[in-house]
């Protein structure tokens, strides 16, 4: 029952979650409407950067979990 538990914990926050992180992308987005605002080209290239770095330490996270759990070696 625990582990049911967990899941639908896991579930509900990663949609809240990710809907959230979708948005909040979608506003950053926003910011690209150069007749509303001012910015450079690599004002652009550094929010990307940042962005992608936090994305590829978040997909790191998960691929260590998984790859620890396929090495379960018993004997």
């Amino acid at each position: 029952m625990e582990r049911k538990n967990d899941r639908e914990k896991f579930v509900e926050l990663a949609q809240n979650r990710v809907n959230k992180t979708l948005k909040d992308i979608e506003l950053i987005g926003n910011l690209a409407n150069k007749s509303n605002y001012s910015y450079t080209e690599d004002d652009a290239k550094r929010i990307y950067s940042v962005l992608k770095s936090a994305l590829e330490e978040m997909k790191g996270r998960f691929e260590i979990k998984a790859a620890k759990e396929k090495e379960a070696f018993k004997l």
